[in-house]
């Protein structure tokens, strides 16, 4: 990792004391940013920190109001993006914003087609486009149509058409949100060879170990306001997550130790919330036993597609067993449906929350709303006294910004969307809540929320499934841990001090199956 001397160093870009005010709000207060050549630099910040807005700022989607920005010693004031790219920087956005029905190479040498005369040389295009594509080992036809190719080979099209002019400055903006691991390899493979040619990358993540495994340096926002520049080597996590949020790391500290000393293993005679004997499906989870207790978070922990949404779909009826028992309560039970486990207390929130959770064009109120009115029936509405206070409550309780019940859901950031939606379920009252990736891409201060939030759950009785790819969380928060691997449990473990990461890692990769 090369870091230079930023006392001998010039950096390519530097923003200082830059505001930015919208109507009734200061977006940016004074905030600076230096960028230097051959260095990864991470912005870091919860969701509405600032980030986006002042990467607007930089490549000229949005004016400043106050303050400075150079270019390589140069004052620019960019009227729009275009010139920013004239000036050396590119953007890759989050949604890839390419032409998916268009041919690879159409794609990567948008608005830079060579020309014989006033018609393109599409010969020629295709060669550039290939050769732009090699730079970042991408060997595929460039005359194919993007949308024949995965979502990381079009993040890196996205990328060569960023670079196919010499780019100073990259942007990636969430590049690997979509991403399976072995893609965030070749991904951080190309990132470390724009680096190591002189290229400064800014880099936006909500990724923690991503971004320590590829950043240099670190600028940290939070409300608009510049917290500090820290090299990533001498800034440890919990201090990182303390600067983000405005707290410190004992938020998160509290949250383990009462994973690990709360509830220690099971307790004889207590008849589990839920319990799983032999319940499997063929092709999508092999017969598993799972057993929850009230008051006991249970993580399910594995790499993509070992199994874990495939279990916990039989424990709510989202799809059916083909073998084994349920029982609930102690008692046995057919789950046919969702609507059949949520009247039975099993709130199950699904990992997609867009297509399989929040509606977008309806407001906060009425997201709440769903679950209770479903489990009342078409022909009992919800009194709008009773729904108002029963919303009022979650709003408060989880937090939710704004704090206004009549705001649209896709208006809010992806944190508190996950909010609207844990308050849908929590406003059922279920006795067993099923969470599948409950903080994917949202920011590290909604994160803490909600694990905060699931711990204080568990700790007034309910029984908890929590499923997360990251396993420091699952570690966080939970007092099993079963391991799942192509499609089976493999391991059942009690957390504990001497339970980390290692023990996970060897349970998925050497643990035999019976």
């Amino acid at each position: 990792m090369t870091t230079p001397d930023t006392q001998a160093a010039t950096p390519v870009v530097e923003m200082r004391g830059i505001t930015i005010t919208f109507p009734g709000v200061k977006a940016l207060d004074g905030v600076d940013l230096r960028l230097f050549p051959g260095e990864v630099h991470s912005l870091m910040g919860e969701n509405g920190a600032g980030k986006s807005t002042l990467i607007k700022a930089l490549t000229g989607v949005y004016q400043i109001d106050g303050g400075t920005m150079t270019v390589d010693g140069v004052e620019h004031r960019f009227s729009g993006p275009d010139e920013a790219q004239n000036a050396g920087i590119s953007t890759v956005y989050q949604e890839v914003n390419l032409c998916a029905n268009l041919s690879v190479a159409e794609n990567v040498m948008l608005g830079h087609e060579p020309r014989t005369g006033p018609f393109i040389s599409w010969r020629k295009m295709r060669r550039q486009a290939a050769e732009n594509l090699a730079r970042l080992h991408v060997d595929i036809d460039p005359a194919s149509r993007l949308s024949a190719h995965s979502i990381a080979v079009q993040q890196l099209c996205a990328i060569a058409r960023a670079t196919v002019r010499d780019a100073k400055v990259l942007i990636l903006d969430e590049p690997t949100s979509s991403l399976q691991k072995a893609e965030v390899d070749e991904l951080f493979q190309v990132i470390r060879e724009l680096r190591d040619a002189g290229v400064a990358i800014l880099f936006v993540s909500h990724f923690l170990d991503q971004v320590y495994e590829i950043s240099d340096r670190l600028t940290i926002l939070r409300n608009g306001r510049l917290v500090g520049e820290h090299l990533a080597a001498e800034l440890p996590r919990r201090d990182l997550i303390g600067l983000m949020i405005g707290r410190e790391g004992a938020a998160l500290d509290a949250i383990e130790r009462g994973a690990q000393q709360a509830f220690a293993g099971e307790r004889e005679g207590v008849t589990p919330t839920i319990e799983a004997v032999g319940l499997g499906r063929h092709g999508r989870i092999e017969p598993f036993d799972l057993a929850v207790q009230p008051g006991e978070i249970v993580g399910l922990a594995g790499l993509l597609g070992s199994g874990r949404t495939e279990a916990v779909r039989l424990l709510c009826g989202a799809d059916r067993p083909e073998e084994g028992t349920l029982r609930l309560g102690g008692e046995d039970i057919r789950i046919s449906d969702p609507l059949v486990g949520l009247r039975n207390g099993i709130a199950f929130s699904s990992e997609d929350r867009k297509r399989e959770g929040i509606i977008g064009d309806l407001t906060v109120r009425e997201n709440i709303a769903l679950a209770v009115q479903t489990v009342r029936g078409v022909w009992r509405p919800v009194p709008r006294k009773e729904l108002d206070e029963l919303v009022d409550r979650y709003i408060t309780a989880l937090d939710i910004r704004p704090a206004n019940p009549n705001q649209l859901v896709k208006n809010l950031s992806g944190g508190n969307q996950q909010k609207v939606l844990l308050a849908r379920w929590l406003a059922t009252a279920p006795k067993l809540l099923i969470l599948d990736e409950p903080t994917r891409g949202i920011d590290i201060g909604a994160k803490t929320d909600i694990q905060k939030l699931v711990a204080e759950l568990a700790a007034d009785g309910m029984s908890v499934v929590f499923i997360s790819s990251e396993f420091e969380e699952v570690l966080r928060v939970s007092h099993r841990i079963d391991v799942l691997r192509d499609r089976r449990i493999v391991e059942s473990l009690t957390n504990g001090p001497d339970v980390d990461q290692d023990t996970i890692l060897e349970a998925i990769a050497t643990k035999e199956v019976a």
